[in-house]
């Protein structure tokens, strides 16, 4: 199979503190791949190298072909970038900054409007109206539209949906999901642990380094031990009580019940007395399966 991109080594550096450590990876062509990390990762850092805006410090990448530093002219002719901030001119219009954009790359708008007819349709009522004046999932519309009109081969998103509401989350997804048809690979970067299931490989990113790099299913799985959720009237008393226990090994807060591993086997009556002795009554405990983020947090674990 074909790489789309092939990482080697990449480092970066700013003052005393040490952005990206060794990245290693390779992204096949047509795929969706995915960077899922908290804010600080190193992200934002890694996709403006990928997109030949910054140079590493040390490693070295080949984009379609291409030495990311020798080659950046021809590459910024078949990659589409859209920056976590929105970046378009909010003094011009949806439509004036669709044009802007196509001129730039030496393109009109009606030359590749098959691409983007999916996504812009949507705000193309909108087409006179400021781009300041729309709401967060137009601007990631337009942002989106804009990054594709050259008809790039490589399209980066970093954290795209960031701020977006979860119907324009789940509409975005499902725009990408559509633009696979047109041979065009993907890499995207988010804070969202759920949206690695939509991608076909991702890459967990911690402090600078990648902490592992496969499909979503093949991460989940390797989570290493019995996984319990734990669930109780008073949440946060029950939290400190299993953090108190001797044999607890890891305790997380997830949504409206509590994450938890334990060094034995499947707790007993033990920890049942325990949370008693707490004023703990009406704890209800079961084995549940773990999740990527569950997986991120010990992988995080054993990487401190």
């Amino acid at each position: 199979m074909s790489k789309a991109i092939e990482s080697s080594g990449i480092c970066k550096t700013f003052g005393d503190r040490q952005a990206l450590k060794d990245i290693i990876f390779d992204v096949n062509e047509g795929e969706i791949f995915g960077f899922i990390g908290p804010d600080g990762a190193g992200k934002t850092t890694l996709f403006r190298i990928i997109s030949t805006l910054m140079l590493p410090d040390r490693g070295s990448m080949t984009i379609l072909g291409l030495d990311s530093t020798k080659g950046y002219r021809k590459l910024r002719e078949n990659i589409g970038y859209m920056p976590g901030s929105f970046s378009l001119y909010l003094d011009l219009s949806v439509e004036e900054n669709l044009n802007f954009y196509a001129s730039v790359f030496g393109t009109t708008v009606e030359e590749n409007y098959e691409l983007i007819r999916d996504i812009y349709s949507h705000i193309e009522p909108f087409r006179k109206r400021l781009a300041g004046r729309l709401s967060g999932g137009m601007k990631q519309k337009l942002a989106l539209s804009c990054a594709l009109i050259h008809k790039p081969r490589l399209l980066v998103l970093d954290e795209p949906t960031t701020g977006v509401d979860t119907v324009s989350r789940t509409e975005f997804w499902e725009m990408l999901r559509k633009l696979k048809q047109h041979d065009i690979t993907i890499v995207i970067s988010t804070p969202y642990v759920d949206e690695a299931m939509n991608c076909d490989r991702v890459a967990l990113i911690q402090d600078g380094k990648l902490m592992s790099v496969d499909k979503p299913q093949n991460i989940r799985d390797g989570f290493s031990r019995k996984l319990f959720s734990a669930r109780a009237g008073d949440k946060y008393r029950l939290l400190l009580a299993l953090r108190n226990y001797p044999a607890t090994l890891s305790v997380f807060p997830f949504g409206d019940s509590i994450h938890v591993t334990f060094s034995e086997e499947t707790p007993g009556r033990e920890l049942s007395e325990h949370l008693l002795r707490a004023g703990i009554a009406d704890a209800v405990i079961s084995e549940t399966k773990a999740g990527i983020e569950d997986r991120f947090l010990e992988l995080m674990e054993k990487n401190e």
